[in-house]
């Protein structure tokens, strides 16, 4: 079988660390905090609470400041937009970097003040109710753009949720010039949403379940009015049923609730995949909007590749993995079906036992940005969730998963795996009784920026959450 090479990963995708961008990011959110004393408290609050930091939720910040402060964000690796924030106020977003965007508005000489403070939650609503606050809500239920004000001495705090929608305006004019304020707009989005809630996950034969669920794509993409929109209702969709299935998931959404948050400080978002359908995979992920990004080949004796993916207007970003063997390091997998393994890796013997990730299973695991020592501490003190040794413990990136969670086995899964020789019979019968482990919740801290993944330390969890070791 001739299988196709894949082109190299351009340099975009060597990601690199910016400490000094951090440090003056850092210096704002601060003087933001100083100016808005609910702000202060609520910063104050999330670590013990909810082992996160307020920089896992930025979306923007609105600086007034003198001319040179845009050079100085260019400096720092920020890049001007061709959008503007408002009528004469600069957007710049940050390309090779995790930092909020930034809106410039012109300011006096020599004084440089955070108007306003952005973050960004799942439910504005939500927000302002677990807080009492009764705050006027912007923007149309279930619109592109919607936010409240919590007014400060200087700095005003601004919770955002969007919804498929890069932009910063609540109301029609641009959302309605990009078609994105229809009539029954909601109604059509609470739809959209519940086809892919309602769809069928289980299937006797995966190329059934993948020609149903592709045509699905496409309905939700239709009703929703916008793949962006559809994109990011599918995701919470799919969160949600991940979150169905591990309990650490569950404790800590409640914990973020409880501030109103949600899970707007997701990550990333892992699906693990057969290589016979992995690039079908792809092709539902890509009609969404999703971009090709980085990808990988672990190695000779690792046994796993993956493709990441990241979606240009709602920065989901997707970790998608499968099984390699050692000569398949050019091949272009992310287009092109491989045929079966004699014996399965660590990914594929999870999805032998539970499914495909996209469709029965769910995702494997849920990365979402958290303070790493408070999030181990606050989950294991408050619900006696475990966490594993981390996999990747650098001052700029530490990650580990939760204790996994362990889901039956299907003997019918388990019995074809016998019969391919891909286990043992005591395997078999040992995942029947016990189960395999399913899905973990993973705890990232990222830092200066950096927005990659460490492919040695990925390498070594995989091994070290092998069902059979288990």
């Amino acid at each position: 079988m001739s299988l196709a090479t894949a082109p190299e990963p351009p340099a975009a995708f060597e990601w690199r660390r910016w400490p000094e961008t951090e440090s003056v990011v850092n210096e704002l959110v601060q003087q933001a905090l100083a100016g808005n004393a609910f702000a202060h408290r609520l910063a104050e609050r999330m670590t013990p609470e909810t082992g996160t930091i307020i920089q896992n939720w930025l979306d923007h910040l609105v600086v007034s400041a003198p001319p040179s402060f845009g050079s100085q964000l260019i400096g720092l690796g920020y890049e001007r937009q061709a959008a503007t924030y408002a009528v004469g106020v600069a957007l710049y977003a940050h390309p090779g970097a995790i930092f909020p965007r930034i809106a410039h508005a012109p300011g006096a000489k020599g004084v440089t003040i955070v108007k306003d403070l952005a973050i960004k939650v799942e439910s504005a609503a939500a927000f302002s109710g677990a807080h009492n606050l009764g705050l006027k809500l912007q923007g149309y239920p279930l619109g592109p753009y919607r936010f409240a004000r919590v007014f400060g001495d200087a700095t005003d705090l601004v919770v955002v949720e969007r919804r498929g929608y890069l932009g910063f305006e609540a109301y029609p004019s641009e959302p309605a010039r990009l078609g994105l304020m229809k009539p029954h707009a909601a109604r059509d989005a609470l739809a959209a949403r519940d086809l892919w809630l309602a769809r069928q996950r289980r299937f006797d034969d995966d190329a059934e379940g993948f020609n149903i669920t592709e045509t699905l794509v496409g309905d939700v993409i239709d009703l929703a009015g916008s793949r962006d929109l559809a994109c990011h209702l599918i995701f919470e969709v799919e969160r949600d049923y991940w979150q169905s299935r591990n309990r650490a998931a569950q404790v800590q959404k409640a914990r973020q609730d409880r501030l109103g948050l949600g899970w707007a400080n997701h990550d990333h978002h892992t699906f693990r995949c057969s290589r016979r359908f992995f690039p079908r995979v792809m092709k539902i992920f890509q009609r969404l909007g999703f971009e090709l990004r980085e990808r990988f080949h672990a190695g000779e004796h690792a046994g796993w590749g993956a493709q990441v993916l990241e979606h240009p207007t709602t920065g989901i970003v997707i970790f998608a993995d499968l099984d390699l063997a050692p000569d398949e390091a050019t091949h272009d997998f992310a287009r092109q079906a491989l045929p079966e393994l004699p014996e399965l890796g660590t990914v594929g013997l999870w999805v032998a036992l539970h499914g495909e990730s996209i469709l029965e299973a769910g995702m494997h695991h849920l990365e979402a940005q958290f303070e790493f020592d408070a999030l181990r501490d606050g989950l294991k003190a408050e619900a006696g969730v475990e966490t594993m040794a981390p996999f990747s413990n650098f001052p700029f990136l530490r990650q580990a998963f939760t204790a996994g969670e362990r889901w039956p086995v299907a003997p019918h899964r388990a019995d074809l795996a016998l019969a391919k020789g891909w286990i043992t019979t005591d395997q078999r019968d040992k995942f029947v009784r016990d189960g395999a482990l399913g899905s973990h919740l993973e705890n990232l801290q990222r830092r200066e920026g950096f927005k990659g993944f460490n492919q040695q330390a990925v390498s070594a969890i995989i091994a070290a959450t092998d069902p059979r070791l288990h």
